[in-house]
């Protein structure tokens, strides 16, 4: 929030002062933002804004909230996309252009849906081998000036992620070729503090990081990804070097390549790839939000419901169902006569069956016998046709004509594999 409120609010709006903030400004304000940012961003950054505004109306500073003005001032909206994940085949590719040591990152992402940051700031003492789960406590962050600190996951809250069998191989060895280093950053906020308070709040803790740069220092974000990320993606196909960057290091001259890679295919896409994989194998939408530490289990749906197999089918096969033509007999769905039924030869005794249908009395059963699965239908009416119906009245195992005032069964059973 800091970093979007100083480079993108108080760069643009800053010279004004509360009361020449109007809805012309809030237009000229949103037209130079959406020069700098995504639709979805921008969107944020004028939440942070409406909400300053607000707490200058609770001080009454100002009459109203400007940005109230919905008739004349429209925020700016997201497009609507779908969070995208990865195939095995590209998360493979990726992870073998990382260097050695980073390869765990992809690990940690897939394996356990860890942000970025929640990825950096992890440590050893967080993994629960024996009760087979990691620990989520800290990210690693940056305030503006790019220091950096750990506090508390994303909502603030801590959470435990079940660790995979395989992924807890990979971790193990993983710590034995890059031993951890041990870290200590001030908790919460890098500014020195100016209270008891403050002290106590920003007393810098000490993490064994299990990931750290090739000279054993804490992974700075910007870095990684222009260096690491980005390169893995563009060795991987997926990204192409739009320009480059000239350094000089004292009398050396390097040419760096520059990359643009798209936002759905930073490391946030290994978070998106692991609910999907979550998802697709039938998991409870409430245990993968608590794993990923979602507030509540409609922010994981909303997210990632295009995730679910399935999606959309049942609906499609219920209005199906109450769209079918009442004549047509029912036949029960797992008879291996279902995809016939809507051939059924035109004798008369089927017809017959189906015209007295609704003074039956239908008893459906299903077992299984033998190693078969079978399906019993029994059905008891009156026959009122003039046509024979399946029955032994005379006992030869033969049909005869059936007497109109007694009942006779009429049994369909269906075998099936």
């Amino acid at each position: 929030m800091r970093s979007r409120i100083w480079n993108h609010i108080i760069l643009l709006v800053g010279d004004y002062a509360l009361r020449e903030i109007d809805a012309c400004a809030l237009r000229t304000f949103k037209a130079a933002l959406l020069t700098r940012v995504e639709e979805s961003t921008a969107e944020v950054i004028w939440g942070h804004l409406s909400s300053i505004l607000g707490s200058a109306v609770d001080d009454q500073r100002l009459p109203r909230n400007p940005m109230k003005a919905k008739n004349s001032v429209k925020p700016p909206r997201a497009i609507d996309s779908k969070a995208k994940a990865w195939s095995r085949e590209v998360v493979d590719a990726v992870r073998a252009e990382l260097q050695d040591r980073y390869q765990i990152a992809i690990d940690l992402g897939i394996g356990l849906g860890l942000r970025q940051g929640e990825a950096f700031g992890l440590a050893e003492e967080d993994f629960d081998f024996a009760a087979g789960v990691v620990h989520i406590r800290r990210q690693l962050r940056w305030d503006i000036k790019g220091r950096p600190y750990f506090s508390l996951p994303k909502g603030r809250k801590t959470r435990e992620v079940p660790l995979p069998a395989n992924l807890a191989l990979r971790a193990r060895a993983h710590f034995r070729r890059f031993p951890s280093t041990c870290c200590t950053l001030p908790w919460r906020n890098p500014e020195a503090p100016t209270t008891a308070l403050e002290e106590r709040q920003r007393k810098p803790i000490t993490v064994e990081l299990i990931l750290t740069s090739s000279h054993g220092n804490r992974i700075y974000y910007r870095t990684w990804n222009d260096r690491s990320w980005k390169r893995a993606l563009a060795a991987a196909g997926l990204i192409k070097p739009v320009g480059e960057k000239v350094r000089h290091d004292g009398n050396r001259v390097r040419r760096v390549l520059l990359y643009a890679a798209p936002r759905e295919d930073m490391f946030h896409v290994l978070r998106h790839t692991y609910a999907s994989v979550q998802l697709e194998a039938g998991e409870s939408v409430v245990s993968l939000s608590k794993w990923l530490g979602h507030s509540t289990p409609k922010v994981t749906l909303d997210h990632y419901a295009h995730f679910m197999p399935g999606a959309g089918q049942r609906g499609i096969a219920a209005m199906d169902a109450w769209l079918r033509d009442p004549s047509r007999p029912k036949v029960p769905e797992k008879s291996l006569l279902a995809c016939r039924a809507a051939h059924l030869p035109p004798n008369m005794q089927v017809k017959g069956t189906v015209r007295q249908g609704a003074d039956m009395s239908v008893k459906y059963k299903e077992t299984a016998r033998g190693g078969l699965a079978v399906n019993i239908i029994e059905c008891w009416g009156a026959s009122t046709c003039e046509t024979p119906m399946y029955g032994q009245a005379d006992g030869t195992g033969s049909p005869t004509d059936a007497d109109s005032s007694l009942d006779w069964p009429v049994v369909h059973v269906c075998l099936h594999w």
